[in-house]
C-alpha cells in the first residue's frame, strides 16, 4: 500500500510557528515516527509552499497510490485550482488540520477541498495524520 501526505505552504516551519497552536514537533520528527509504525506500509511525505507543485504532486499521485493524507494549509480556504485537482483524481483524500479551524478565524471554516475529500480530520493535532493513515486500513 502506498500513501502519501502532502503540506501545503508554511507546514514547513512546523516546531518553530506558532508553537502553541501546532505544537513543538517538526513534521521531519513526526514522520519519521509514522514510519516507524506503519513499516508495512510505503509511506511518503511531501510538502511545498507553491500551490503549482501541490497540484503537481497531486496529479503525479491521484491515480497510483492508495490514499492521499493532505493538510492544504491556507490553500484549504482560498485554493480552487486544488480542490479541482483533487476532484480530478482518483486515489481518495483524507483532508487534515492540525488545528480546530472552527475555533480559529471565520474565514478557516471554509474548506474548497472537503466536499471532494473521503474525510476530514480537525483539532486533533499531529495525531489527526495518524487517524487519516487508518483510515485507509478500515
Amino acid at each position: 500500500m502506498k500513501i502519501i501526505i502532502i503540506n501545503g505552504p508554511n507546514l514547513n516551519l512546523l516546531g518553530k510557528r506558532e508553537p502553541g497552536i501546532y505544537g513543538n514537533k517538526s513534521f521531519e520528527e513526526y514522520f519519521a515516527e509514522l514510519k516507524n509504525i506503519y513499516k508495512s506500509i510505503q509511506l511518503e511525505y511531501f510538502q511545498s509552499n507553491s500551490e503549482g507543485s501541490i497540484i503537481d504532486k497531486l496529479h503525479e499521485t491521484g491515480y497510483s497510490y492508495q490514499g492521499i493524507v493532505m493538510n492544504a494549509g491556507g490553500y484549504t480556504h482560498s485554493s480552487i485550482a486544488i480542490a479541482d485537482a483533487v476532484a480530478a483524481i482518483e486515489t481518495p483524500l483524507v483532508e487534515v488540520h492540525i488545528s480546530n479551524v472552527y475555533n480559529r478565524e471565520a474565514y478557516r471554516h471554509h474548506s474548497y477541498i472537503s466536499k471532494y475529500a473521503k474525510g476530514v480530520i480537525v483539532g486533533f493535532g499531529l495525531h489527526g495524520y495518524r487517524l487519516a493513515i487508518e483510515s485507509f486500513l478500515m
